[in-house]
């Protein structure tokens, strides 16, 4: 049976560049496609911290509702915007191979890192962990698409501002001035591509289904794993990574203050054949060393 696979995709340069990357392979595996963007409620309100909206999957929920209406066949999402628990009637389909999964920092000079200066985030990791190392000083709050912040970058008299590098690097607007944190722990699954179909249309996830990168995918499973052991549906400051070498599994993760004055971390390396509840192992590893109750003030807060 033919069938046009109609692609929701969020109307910014970066979701639309993930998108086309999508369509243009299935179309290389035969598939006629359609590419319908969407904007979605994160990208509509950009005046207040995303923290504040209290939605959870604010980027998703737009394409999510354009599914099960039946507007769009499958989705294109960042993986990291995506909640760790599906809506009824939407599975994954497919994890693309992972790109760059780190941070970087967009600076005008980097003498402020001697002594005090102002760093422009809308993330609570990114924030608590520049904060943990940093604590003298500012974050400002920072919305809106990879264009549109970087435009603010220039505008404001801000030291910096923190980006993803697979974002910059897909639409090529890695900037030179640039250094790479190293030491800042991503979010889950940051870098990867998701691929969501409706769980009762074979025929659209079995075309996906080829665009699957197992590797990627067992690593963003365990890291989101740890992610949905630990945050039990609050948004907080966690970071996650996991690298397969070898057949083994290295995986790094921590839980953050708010502030960032506290830090609670765990780091295991297993085999990948015995990776069973593996994240939600390390997650439980932070909970009995302080982050149950770490969690419990982070929620008093964000409520």
């Amino acid at each position: 049976m033919n069938k046009v696979i109609r692609i929701g995709t969020r109307d910014s340069e970066l979701a639309l560049w993930q998108a086309k990357t999508v369509q243009a392979a299935l179309e290389h595996f035969g598939h006629e496609t359609e590419l319908v963007p969407v904007k979605s409620t994160g990208d509509l309100n950009l005046d207040q911290p995303l923290y504040e909206m209290g939605i959870t999957g604010i980027f998703t929920k737009t394409l999510d509702i354009a599914m099960l209406t039946d507007k769009i066949d499958i989705a294109v999402h960042s993986m990291k915007d995506v909640p760790t628990a599906l809506p009824t009637g939407i599975v994954e389909a497919a994890v693309l191979k992972r790109a760059n999964s780190k941070d970087i920092l967009l600076h005008k000079g980097v003498e402020f890192l001697e002594g005090d200066g102002t760093i422009a985030t809308g993330s609570l990791r990114r924030k608590a962990q520049w904060l943990n190392k940093y604590p003298t000083h500012n974050v400002v709050d920072l919305r809106g698409n990879v264009n549109t912040r970087m435009q603010k970058l220039e505008d404001n008299d801000w030291d910096g501002a923190i980006f993803a590098a697979a974002g910059l690097e897909r639409i090529n607007l890695t900037p030179k001035n640039h250094i790479d944190l190293n030491w800042m722990l991503p979010a889950p699954a940051q870098g990867a591509m998701l691929v969501v179909a409706k769980e009762e249309d074979d025929i659209c996830r079995e075309a996906v289904s080829a665009l699957n990168h197992r590797a990627s995918e067992i690593c963003v499973h365990v890291e989101r794993e740890f992610l949905k052991e630990l945050e039990g549906g609050c948004t907080a400051p966690i970071g996650a990574s996991a690298v397969i070498i070898d057949n083994n599994l290295h995986f790094k993760g921590a839980l953050f203050s708010l502030d960032g004055s506290q830090k609670i971390e765990v780091e295991n390396n297993i085999a990948v054949t015995n990776l069973k509840d593996f994240g939600k192992r390390c997650a439980q590893e932070i909970l009995s060393n302080g982050g149950r109750e770490l969690m419990s003030e982070i929620k008093k807060v964000l409520k």
